[in-house]
């Protein structure tokens, strides 16, 4: 698990990867959960961008329209799905509202959510009480586990959608979607999935797995900047979103800027309005079109191997370090329920100031909930993951 395939030139895949990570030259970098760096490639291209308006203005804007759009036939390709189910946005919260706010609600109906979400994942959906719709929390494992039995017996004939988290972003627990999906399908309701901790590493093949939405910014594991991400919504679910956040990127002739509203785009792209993030958009595309190259056709996608093979090291790192891991119950997680995120604390040790330690001796992780949290990517390497293990040793 994790060896990847070489080049032409007999380098690995993996090496070519952490030489486009110019952060690996000076940090042990842990924080891929919060927001990733970015690949030199997507730098250029930014930098490329930066340059071109301070010298020219909005000449080339054609050209970079083009290129920030190649974001969403890109996604489309990570997800299986077609361009027109892809809607380029800022960041995965604005996702999120577009389906809570445009979906058809009624009073009465009701929704199901995990109690540990990410609160952009929580309270777009908590504000639709005041449409009378009944939100049902549902508890989770002290191991972070998830059990979709309890999703089951949440929903009963007035549940229209079930919204969670592929992997949870302080435990690190990834859900298995075909069955949840299966599950909330079967009782006519709609899954809203929030993906920015998982897409980009993890396979999601909306062909296979019929998921009605979601919504991912690029910043985290798909290593684009902050400010651009995607929403995907099914085809089959588009004429059912009231047109929310409109503009004059909105409509069939977006380009005359002049429109009655009345002839929307046909597409998903309705829901982007108005005039888009092109600086972090063609940074973004830059970034999936190198994941997409590191995947290459294989059936055995080796990134998430990796990921997984690299987040048990530094679990046991961690351990030989003398750290206690959180949410890691043995029986609940292996290769289909793990993720790169790994939950830890040091036995009578501040977080803030063991983080602080760290950053000093050149290693980044972060702190959610008074605990410590690394997250590993696939160019992590096992000289990082001593560092880390030694850093920990020091603090």
């Amino acid at each position: 698990m994790g060896i990847a395939p070489t080049d032409g030139a007999g380098k690995t895949t993996e090496m070519a990867f952490r030489d486009e990570m110019t952060v690996a030259k000076s940090w042990a970098y842990f924080d891929h959960a919060a927001v990733s760096p970015i690949p030199r490639r997507t730098a250029e291209a930014m930098q490329s961008w930066v340059d071109q308006a301070s010298r020219d203005g909005d000449v080339p804007w054609l050209q970079w329209s083009k290129k920030a759009n190649m974001a969403r036939t890109l996604a489309s390709r990570l997800l299986h799905c077609n361009t027109n189910e892809i809607a380029l946005i800022p960041n995965t919260t604005y996702g999120i509202n577009i389906v809570a706010m445009g979906f058809p609600w009624k009073p009465g109906d009701s929704l199901v959510i995990p109690e540990n979400e990410y609160p952009s994942n929580l309270l777009p959906w908590k504000s639709l009480t005041r449409l009378g719709v009944e939100i049902r929390t549902i508890r989770v494992d002290p191991s972070g586990a998830i059990d979709i039995d309890r999703i089951r017996q949440a929903i009963d004939h007035t549940t229209r959608l079930v919204t969670v988290s592929w992997v949870g972003y302080a435990t690190g627990y990834r859900i298995d979607l075909g069955e949840l999906c299966d599950v909330v399908h079967r009782s006519g309701a709609k899954l809203f999935v929030d993906a920015i901790q998982g897409m980009g590493i993890f396979d999601l093949d909306t062909r296979d797995i019929p998921i009605d939405y979601a919504a991912a910014d690029g910043h985290k594991w798909m290593l684009g900047p902050e400010g651009a991400g995607v929403l995907y919504i099914r085809e089959s679910n588009l004429e059912q979103l009231a047109p929310i956040m409109l503009g004059w990127n909105s409509v069939e002739a977006s380009y005359e800027f002049h429109s009655d509203g009345t002839r929307l785009k046909k597409d998903a792209s309705r829901y982007e309005g108005g005039s888009a993030n092109l600086i972090g958009l063609i940074g973004f595309s830059e970034s999936l079109s190198l994941l997409l190259e590191l995947r290459g056709d294989q059936e055995d996608n080796w990134l998430a191997g990796k990921v997984l093979e690299n987040a048990a090291r530094v679990r046991d790192a961690i351990r030989t370090a003398g750290g206690i891991l959180n949410y890691a119950e043995p029986a609940r997680w292996d290769a289909s329920t793990g993720s790169g995120i790994v939950n830890f604390y040091m036995p009578g040790k501040d977080a803030m100031t063991v983080r602080k330690a760290l950053l000093d001796s050149g290693v980044v992780i972060s702190v959610r909930h008074g605990n410590l949290r690394a997250a590993t990517h696939a160019y992590n390497n096992d000289e990082d993951i001593e560092r880390l293990k030694n850093a920990l040793r020091d603090a």
